[in-house]
């Protein structure tokens, strides 16, 4: 049940989470309930669908999930531009939080490549 919580790529996408977390806690309070919120439950959502996808019954079930998960790593990289743009976010902190999505991004790929052999 707990064999998620061995893979690299699901550490890695729980640390994003909890960099990405903080690095939210200091944009602006009126945006708690706009990009604030978005970004905090896509990134979460990343480590949520591997871990989810492994309990599933079938390896097809599993790889669905992995694709979730990548879905959601696009999604936060997209919502960290965005918050980069308005002026929330210096653009070395997108780099250094972009260049880990990539690296979650290729990790679930190879994992997805492979659940499908």
């Amino acid at each position: 049940m707990s064999e998620y919580k061995k893979l690299d790529v699901w550490n890695l996408s729980v640390d994003l989470a909890v960099e990405v977390y903080n690095v939210v806690s200091s944009f602006p309070k009126n945006e708690t309930y706009g990009l604030v919120d978005q970004i905090k439950r896509c990134s979460v959502s990343i480590a949520s669908n591997i871990a989810e996808g492994s309990g599933r019954a079938t390896k097809k079930d599993y790889a669905h999930f992995l694709s979730i998960s990548n879905g959601s790593a696009c999604e936060l990289e997209t919502q960290l531009i965005i918050a980069q743009r308005v002026g929330f976010l210096p653009v070395e902190k997108l780099d250094e939080l972009s260049t880990i999505i990539l690296r979650i991004s290729k990790m679930l790929t190879k994992l997805r490549q492979a659940l499908q052999r």
